[in-house]
């Protein structure tokens, strides 16, 4: 093992709490083996398992990887994962996860050109979603609703979670497909067919 440099521990590690702030942790669980992102792991004493709910020491948890760049974080996530998993070929032919969002963001048409396209007045949709802004609406995105629902129901499966959402509008094929992509993202966590808001 390399000697350590001044300021970090004999695995590279900064020692000095105040040095760690803003640094983003890939951490694994000793418990059920779960891998999450942990921001600012100096900064507090403890962490909770996301999966399991196990409380962890903060000094005592697995690094597997530690950067100040959360993109960075998400992505050796995302590979340990696909390794864990025997994915890695199919992992490595992926873009980085900052390239994959912007390709989704730079795909189809924004949704003005839909509403033309499909007759409707997207002036008139502006001005009405403007009134109800300016109404004191409390309607929440569909993103909250899902997360929301994660955290809310007993059993977070598909099942119960797409169901959770419908009741408060959000339609169950978008629930489904919104679920396989934060999922994707590193935002929700699936294990045996549970899910955990990351």
């Amino acid at each position: 093992m390399a000697d350590a440099t001044p300021g970090s521990d004999a695995r590279g590690f900064k020692s000095d709490p105040a040095e760690r702030l803003g640094m983003y942790a890939v951490v694994g669980c000793n418990e059920c083996a779960a891998m999450w992102l942990l921001t600012d792991p100096g900064a507090s004493d403890s962490a909770n398992c996301p999966r399991c709910g196990k409380t962890h020491r903060t000094a005592k948890l697995k690094r597997f990887f530690e950067s100040d760049d959360r993109d960075a974080a998400r992505e050796a996530r995302a590979a340990l994962l696909a390794k864990k998993h025997g994915d890695s070929a199919a992992f490595a032919e992926i873009e980085h996860v900052s390239e994959l969002e912007r390709a989704v963001d730079d795909a189809g048409i924004d949704d003005r050109e839909y509403l033309e396209a499909s007759g409707i007045d997207a002036d008139a949709v502006s001005e009405a979603a403007a009134r109800a802004e300016g109404g004191g609406s409390t309607s929440r995105s569909r993103t909250e609703i899902l997360r929301d629902a994660v955290r809310a129901v007993d059993e977070p499966t598909e099942d119960a979670i797409v169901a959770h959402a419908s009741e408060r509008g959000v339609p169950a094929d978008a629930a489904r497909e919104l679920l396989t992509k934060l999922t994707r993202r590193g935002e929700l966590s699936e294990s045996g067919g549970r899910y955990r808001v990351l």
